[in-house]
C-alpha cells in the first residue's frame, strides 16, 4: 500500500522536474557561463558596475518602503477586522480587487493620476493646482502599495482571527491596561501572521518590472526591469541570468532572517501562554 502511495506524488514531482528544476538548471548554467564557454564570473563581475548597483539599491529601498507603508496600514485594517463581527465579510473588500489583472489594476491608476485625470481635476477643484503625479517614484510607490496591501492584510487577519481570546481577557483581569495587553500578549501572538505579510509584500515588491515601467516611465528602471531588459532588448541571457541569481540570493537571504525573527516571536508567544 505503501509503495502503491508512493506512484501519486509522481505528477507532482515532474511538474516540480519540469517547470522548477529545470529552468532554475538552466537560470545557473547560464549565469556562469558566457557566450558557451566554461565556468566563470564574469556575469557577475559586471554587476558590480556603479548603474547596476544604484539600481538594486533603489529596487531594495521602495521594497522596503513599499512593506513599511503595507505594513502601518495593514496592521489596523486587520485588527479593525478580526474585532468585527462581519470581519469575514468585510476582508472581501480587500480581495475584490485582486479579481482584476494587475495590468488593468495599474493601467486605472495611469488614468487617475495622469495631468488631466480624476486626481488632478480634484485638485485643481480645490485650488491647489495641476500636479505632476505620474513618473516618479511616490507613482510607484502608491502602485506597489495598492496591488500588495492585501498581501500584508489578509495574513495578520488570519492571525489575529485565531488568536485565544481568553489570553486577552485573562491579561486584562490580571490588570493589564490595552496598551500592555497589545504589546505583551497581541502582537507576539500576530508575529507569524506579520512575518508571512511582509514576505508576501517583499518578494513581489523588489521584483516588480511593470508598475515601475508604467507608473514611473522609461527613465524609472527597478531591478526587475533591468532583468527583463536583458532577456528581452539585450539578448543577454547570461547577465540577466546573473542578475535573477543575485536577486534569488538576497530574496532567500531576507526570507531566512524573516524565518528567524518569527521563531523568536513564536517562542515568545509559547512563552506568554
Amino acid at each position: 500500500m505503501r509503495g502503491r502511495n508512493r506512484w501519486y506524488a509522481l505528477p507532482y514531482l515532474l511538474w516540480v522536474a519540469i517547470f522548477t528544476v529545470a529552468p532554475m538548471g538552466l537560470l545557473l548554467y547560464y549565469a556562469f557561463t558566457k557566450g558557451g564557454s566554461g565556468f566563470t564570473l564574469v556575469n557577475f563581475q559586471k554587476f558590480l558596475d556603479p548603474t547596476y548597483i544604484k539600481v538594486l539599491g533603489r529596487s531594495l529601498w521602495l521594497a522596503l518602503l513599499c512593506t513599511a507603508v503595507c505594513l502601518a496600514l495593514g496592521y489596523p485594517i486587520s485588527y479593525l477586522l478580526a474585532r468585527h463581527k462581519h470581519g469575514n465579510l468585510l476582508s472581501m473588500l480587500f480581495i475584490l480587487p485582486m479579481w482584476m489583472n494587475f495590468l488593468l489594476r495599474t493601467y486605472a491608476w495611469m488614468s487617475l493620476l495622469e495631468n488631466t485625470g480624476l486626481v488632478n481635476r480634484l485638485l485643481g477643484a480645490l485650488g491647489f493646482g495641476q500636479l505632476t503625479l505620474l513618473y516618479n517614484s511616490g507613482a510607484v510607490l502608491l502602485g506597489m502599495v495598492y496591488n500588495f496591501l492585501p498581501f500584508m492584510i489578509l495574513p495578520i487577519y488570519n492571525s489575529l482571527q485565531r488568536m485565544d481570546r481568553s489570553l486577552i481577557e485573562a491579561a486584562g483581569d490580571l490588570g493589564a491596561n490595552p496598551i500592555g495587553v497589545f504589546r505583551r500578549v497581541t502582537l507576539p501572538l500576530s508575529l507569524p501572521g506579520i512575518m508571512s505579510g511582509i514576505t508576501m509584500v517583499f518578494m513581489p515588491a523588489v521584483t516588480t518590472f511593470v508598475i515601475s515601467r508604467l507608473l514611473g516611465g522609461s527613465h524609472f528602471m527597478l531591478f526587475g526591469d533591468l532583468i527583463e531588459q536583458q532577456f528581452l532588448q539585450a539578448s543577454n541571457w547570461n547577465f540577466g541570468s546573473a542578475l535573477s541569481v543575485i536577486m534569488m540570493v538576497l530574496i532567500l537571504l531576507g526570507m531566512g532572517l524573516l524565518n528567524r525573527v518569527g521563531s523568536n516571536g513564536n517562542a515568545e508567544g509559547r512563552t506568554i501562554m
